[in-house]
C-alpha cells in the first residue's frame, strides 16, 4: 500500500469495496465450509480495518461540510454489519443462518457503498464538493490501515463496537 496506488482518500476507499466485492462473490461460489469460514473471516477483517477508516478519519473529516443525515446513516449501517460481523466471527459454517448472514451482509454493504458512491449526490461526491483535503485524509487513513492490518495479523483485531445503535439485551 504505497501512497502513490491511491490519489486520494476516496480512491482508497473505492478500493476496499471493490476488494469486500470480489471476497463475497468467492463466498458465494465455496463449496467447501473451510473456504467458507477462511472467506468470512477476510470479509469480516476487511470490514472492520474499513468501518474503523470511516469512523476515525472519514466521517469525522466530513461532519459540517455534507449532509449530515448521510453521515449519521452512515454509522448506522456500520452498525448493522458490525453485529452481524461479530455473530459471523464466532460462529462456523455449520451454525444455523451462517450462510444467510454473510448473504444479508453482503447486501447491506452493497447498499451502504451504493449510497456512498452515487454519482451527483453520495457521499464521494459530496466530499469532492466541499472541497475536502482527500489527499491528507488518504494518508491518515494508509498509515492506520497499516496499524490494522498489523494488529489483525499479530493478536487480533477486537469486535466491532457499535457506536451510534444501542444493542438491548435482557
Amino acid at each position: 500500500m504505497v501512497q502513490g496506488e491511491f490519489t486520494d482518500a476516496i480512491a482508497l476507499l473505492k478500493a476496499d469495496h471493490r476488494t469486500v466485492e470480489e471476497l463475497f462473490e468467492k463466498f458465494e461460489k465455496a463449496g467447501s465450509a473451510a473456504t467458507k469460514q477462511k472467506l468470512c473471516h477476510q470479509i469480516c477483517v476487511e470490514l472492520k480495518i474499513h468501518t474503523l477508516l470511516e469512523e476515525e478519519i472519514f466521517y469525522p473529516g466530513l461532519r459540517g461540510k455534507i449532509e449530515d443525515d448521510l453521515l449519521d446513516e452512515a454509522y448506522v449501517e456500520h452498525d448493522g454489519a458490525k453485529v452481524l460481523i461479530n455473530d459471523l466471527e464466532s460462529s462456523t459454517p455449520d451454525a444455523d443462518f451462517y450462510d444467510a448472514k454473510v448473504t444479508v451482509l453482503s447486501e447491506e454493504i452493497d447498499h451502504h457503498v451504493r449510497e456512498e458512491e452515487m454519482p451527483g449526490d453520495g457521499m464521494f461526491a459530496q466530499a469532492r464538493k466541499a472541497g475536502v483535503d482527500l489527499v491528507a485524509m488518504r494518508d491518515a487513513m494508509l498509515a492506520r490501515k497499516k496499524e490494522l492490518l498489523a494488529q489483525s495479523k499479530g493478536e487480533g483485531l477486537p469486535i466491532a463496537k457499535p457506536s451510534a445503535v444501542n444493542l438491548v439485551t435482557a
